[in-house]
């Protein structure tokens, strides 16, 4: 992948994990690797076609400077974070951060960490029975654009359906996102367990009644399979209730496992149908 290289910038700042060094300030020394598609500009000569690597340094600068963290892990977390959100056209960035002032027992030249984070796409579903629909359903997209790190980017139509596995129960509120994410892919889980509870999520009836139900449908192109999480949904190609909504904001998205598009899945069901 093509990257724009910024190597040993120099910052004077107060990080650490001592007292003093939250009041004295010490050197830290930032080099980062910015990954996307450089050729729009390779061939345009178009600086709006690129990243201006002066103003990106600027804005590093001023986030370590104006920041405070115990750990430079932390500042090289939040920097890629920073980086990654920022930039919409950046894939992946790798960031080390060194701390030759550091205070250690042993001499020696700096210390440093390095971390390469990525941008990814993951396909999420929404579901609910109880209560106000609608109103769980925007809660949950609501809570998405909260979350660091998180930019929710297609939503679809909401549709009525029957529900599945468990007759004996209201019809569902069902829909599909779009989400941009650091997150990766048990992370992002736990994060919507954490919006499911927030809601009032009692799970004591296998595919029961529920005020919301957060789905990962997919993940990049990623595939996963353990107890805790399974990536892609092991049932989204059984589902209307979820191909339907997906196939709305994107109907071209291949199954990795399948080999087959949204599209092709719904109309396969629909057939058997």
């Amino acid at each position: 992948m093509d990257r724009i290289n910024i190597k040993s910038l120099e910052v004077i700042a107060k990080h650490g994990v001592h007292p003093e060094e939250k009041t004295h300030s010490q050197l830290f020394v930032v080099s980062a690797a910015l990954c996307f598609d450089l050729r729009p500009a390779g061939m345009s000569d178009d600086l709006g076609k690129t990243l201006d690597y002066s103003h990106v340094c600027q804005e590093i600068k001023k986030f370590i400077v104006g920041s405070s963290f115990d750990l430079i892990e932390t500042i090289a977390e939040r920097l890629a974070e920073k980086l990654l959100m920022d930039n919409p056209q950046l894939k992946k960035v790798w960031i080390e951060v060194g701390k030759p002032e550091a205070k250690m027992p042993v001499n020696l030249e700096t210390v440093s960490v390095e971390i390469e984070r990525s941008r990814h796409t993951a396909y999420i579903g929404l579901g609910s029975n109880l209560g106000d629909r609608k109103a769980y359903l925007r809660f949950a997209i609501g809570e998405l654009r909260k979350v660091s790190g998180c930019k929710v980017l297609q939503v679809s139509k909401f549709i009525n359906t029957a529900p599945y596995g468990y007759a004996n129960q209201d019809d569902f509120l069902n829909g599909c996102l779009v989400l941009s994410t650091l997150q990766e892919p048990f992370e992002l889980l736990e994060t919507l367990i954490e919006i499911e509870n927030k809601a009032g999520r009692v799970r004591d009836i296998r595919w029961g009644p529920r005020t919301l139900d957060l789905d990962i449908i997919m993940y990049d192109d990623l595939f996963i399979s353990t107890d805790r999480l399974r990536i892609p949904h092991p049932e989204m190609q059984k589902r209307d209730f979820v191909l339907r909504p997906l196939s709305e904001i994107a109907p071209g998205l291949l199954h990795p496992v399948y080999k087959k598009t949204v599209s092709e899945m719904l109309t396969e069901l629909g057939d058997k149908s």
